[in-house]
């Protein structure tokens, strides 16, 4: 199926080629570049609004917007797209293992190791995401130290980082659980409620499934949370208070 689009692709390459070398004519406004095949792209969709990353960064993004916190601090989050959603309307710092050279307005980069803390980042920020980045600390993927409880460690030192009543967003997959060496891990939903609840009040909890389908703001109590949702490569979405 592959050769067969390739072929097709190729026959609609030179027949677009040729019509339009005809309706140039001696047009001497444009000159011919070398030749640049794209044969991907004909008959594709003109973008995809699906999956956990395009669902987390707007969700996430717009709750930032609506709740307005005083500091806003990111650790290890995705920079082209959750990051930039919220630099282009209000400042925002990142934290992250691996380094950052470029300088853009609104983002403003430290680097550091949250399996670690220093007293200075204690009480530090009002308002906490983390998105698609606890499920990787400790297994070496980023250069990080090997520790198993690599995950945990970040989760209390975030909670000693968080101001009083503070906002924690927070997003890994979710599944049956099992770590998918050294990619990530995949938590079921019901150990991440018995680690998040005794350090945070759950305020809202959305998900995206393995179709990439968005459910927002779904009941904690929900029956399918044991089977956790039904995914298994989804995407849990916590919005939590720190208590």
């Amino acid at each position: 199926m592959r050769k067969q689009k390739r072929f097709f692709s190729t026959l609609f390459f030179w027949k677009d080629y040729a019509m339009l070398k005809k309706q140039k004519g001696d047009d001497k406004l444009f000159a011919w570049g070398r030749f640049y095949p794209v044969f991907d792209d004909r008959g594709d969709s003109a973008g995809v609004m699906s999956g956990h990353y395009f669902h987390q960064d707007l969700h996430v993004a717009k709750r930032i917007f609506e709740n307005n916190p005083e500091k806003h601090l990111d650790i290890g989050s995705r920079i082209d797209g959750f990051v930039a959603h919220v630099a282009a309307y209000r400042a925002i710092e990142i934290v992250d293992i691996r380094p950052i050279t470029c300088k853009v307005t609104n983002i403003a980069f430290k680097q550091l190791d949250l399996m670690k803390l220093s007293d200075e980042m204690e009480n530090y920020s009002d308002s906490i995401s983390s998105l698609h980045a606890l499920e990787h600390f400790g297994l070496g993927r980023y250069n990080d130290p090997i520790d198993y409880f690599g995950y945990l460690k970040a989760i209390h030192n975030i909670h000693k980082i968080l101001q009083p009543k503070g906002t924690f967003y927070f997003s890994v997959p979710i599944g049956p659980q099992r770590i998918e060496f050294n990619a990530h891990r995949v938590f079921s939903v019901a150990y991440l409620m018995d680690i998040l609840r005794p350090l945070f009040e759950i305020v809202h909890f959305s998900y995206v499934d393995d179709q990439g389908d968005f459910f927002e703001d779904v009941s904690i109590i929900d029956p399918a949370l044991k089977e956790n949702f039904g995914c298994y490569y989804g995407c849990g979405i916590f919005e939590l208070q720190k208590r």
